[in-house]
């Protein structure tokens, strides 16, 4: 595996962390990289009790309508990949919100501030599992 695709972190990344300080600033206790239908598909901040799933998305890999940019340089492997990322995540965000789920997705160039308000938002509208 290339050194460049090892050095990108599944979890624990910076615009992750500085909203996850922000929520427990608040005294908001979640689940980290967890998978809320218990299959491979895991969201970054999970509150379980509410049934609410938040994804902090990078740009380059989900497809930021402002910053996503495609590689010069092998298109014909990285157009298909990203795109794949892209399906991906539409599919499961269906999933979850037919299971009953609110889904967040929050772009990585998004203030904290303003990502732990919608987060709240969320949270205040959801209804407890049950």
């Amino acid at each position: 595996m290339q050194r460049s695709m090892r050095s990108n972190r599944g979890r624990d990344t910076a615009p992750e962390l500085a909203i996850r300080r922000e929520l427990h600033k608040l005294g908001l206790r979640y689940r980290v990289d967890y998978s809320p239908m218990g299959n491979r598909r895991r969201a970054d901040i999970v509150f379980t009790r509410k049934r609410v799933a938040i994804f902090v998305d990078g740009c380059f890999w989900h497809g930021c309508p402002q910053h996503a940019t495609l590689p010069v340089q092998n298109n014909a492997y990285w157009a298909p990949k990203l795109q794949r990322n892209i399906d991906r995540d539409r599919e499961t965000n269906v999933e979850l919100e037919a299971a009953g789920w609110t889904v967040i997705r929050i772009w990585e160039h998004e203030d904290p501030g303003v990502a732990v308000r919608k987060i709240g938002v969320a949270l205040r509208l959801a209804t407890p599992a049950g």
